[in-house]
């Protein structure tokens, strides 16, 4: 039997670039049919959630159906003219809404590592959109919803199983317009170009050091872990470098594919990728790496908690408080990853790295005529950038609970 799961192989491409190229005469001579692309997304939504994975699909559905009635009447609370813009409501509806999510997080520590009922392939990323949503209801950001719009949005095939994450009013402003015919074909064009790097990156260069290299580098690194202090070899160096190359390659390539796609449906889905082994700090490389991720975090948590701490003068210090939506946002972001000690550290390491990445600009900027720029120190700093950036994929990676501890 085929395997239909998103990008996995080739068959998969074919039947879907056959199954939208209906969809893309039409937007070619100015037509966008609403109707084939609803039937196609359902077709590939199938695919993805049929034989043993139907619950899946039911727990899919049941999200979806709940996500409605969430979203539509918070949407309805916030447009009454009697709103009095009370927080308890809109908690309220943010948690009912990550309550699915949290179910399927917290179900392997209490059920011996066994998968929740309510769990489907997606689940956080349609969780980070209505979470969005919310949000931007409750600025006033939004100002229309309908259910066929808002299932369009949460339920678009070629993003739902890992991202990008799209906003909301974006996505809207694409679906309900047509591109013009020369920018739809520059779309075709990067869409087709975006699919071919995909596969160069996920099917070779990620199948290299995933398939190929880590393996044996593991194996190497696990047979030399007691002749070694802590472990620590020149195959657990390999390891680090060969697991941030596959997670990068295989990742960015999967992204490639869903922004190819989406170019090819006359959607402009966002890059989640901007070279980001090329960062100079930190901070530079969140701002290229899983963007749509990263930024979601950002504006949604980190850009809300500060605000809201200067609100209410949590502290005095800006700086302090800053640290502190450091330590918050990647917290977070790494018990969202899972609830496991290296996921943790992974995400305490990014909130430490950053507080010192904010404390050397400010240092910096105070010492500017005393300190070098050039060429030299920028690829310094991409250098120290990229090695540490690697340690805490190989802390991501897991490989050290096993090292150590199995």
């Amino acid at each position: 039997m085929i395997n239909l799961q998103p990008y996995q192989n080739p068959q998969y491409f074919v039947l879907l670039l056959i199954a939208l190229l209906p969809l893309m005469i039409g937007l070619y001579h100015g037509k966008r049919w609403r109707g084939y692309e609803t039937i196609i997304s359902l077709v590939f939504l199938f695919f993805i959630f049929d034989a043993q994975k139907w619950p899946q699909g039911v727990a899919l559905m049941g999200y979806a159906v709940s996500q409605i009635v969430i979203v539509g009447s918070y949407f309805h609370y916030r447009t009454n003219k009697r709103y009095h813009n009370r927080f308890s409501i809109f908690a309220l509806a943010v948690g009912l809404s990550i309550v699915q999510l949290v179910l399927v997080k917290l179900t392997p520590l209490f059920a011996q590592g066994r998968d929740s009922i309510v769990a489907f392939l997606g689940i956080s990323y349609l969780t980070f959109k209505t979470v969005g949503m919310l949000m931007e209801i409750r600025d006033g950001a939004i100002k229309e919803f309908s259910i066929s719009k808002f299932l369009h949005f949460l339920l678009f095939f070629p993003t739902i199983s890992s991202g990008p994450i799209d906003r909301y009013r974006r996505f809207i402003q694409d679906y309900e317009s047509v591109p013009e015919q020369t920018k739809y074909v520059q779309l075709v064009g990067k869409g087709l170009h975006n699919l071919f790097l995909g596969f160069f990156y996920k099917f070779l260069l990620g199948y290299v050091f995933g398939t190929l290299w880590l393996p044996y580098l593991e194996h190497l690194a696990m047979l030399q872990r007691h002749s070694a202090p802590l472990g620590i070899s020149i195959y657990l160096v390999g390891v680090m470098y060969c697991y941030s190359m596959y997670l990068f390659f295989d990742f960015a390539g999967y992204s490639l594919f869903a922004v190819g796609i989406s170019y090819l449906m006359g959607i402009e889905t966002p890059i989640n990728f901007n070279k980001p082994f090329l960062a100079a700090n930190l901070k530079d490389f969140w701002n290229r790496w899983h963007m749509t991720l990263s930024f979601w975090f950002r504006d949604y948590i980190y850009m809300r908690f500060v605000f809201w701490a200067m609100k209410h003068k949590l502290l005095h210090s800006r700086i302090a408080m800053a640290n502190i939506g450091y330590l918050l946002l990647f917290l977070t972001m790494g018990i969202w990853h899972g609830e496991t000690w290296y996921y943790i550290v992974y995400g305490l390491f990014h909130a430490i790295g950053l507080i010192v990445t904010d404390a050397w600009i400010r240092f910096k900027k105070r010492h500017a005529t005393h300190l070098p720029t050039n060429k030299g120190t920028k690829l310094l700093a991409i250098f120290l950038t990229f090695n540490t950036v690697c340690f805490s994929f190989l802390i991501f990676s897991g490989f050290l609970d096993q090292l150590w501890f199995s």
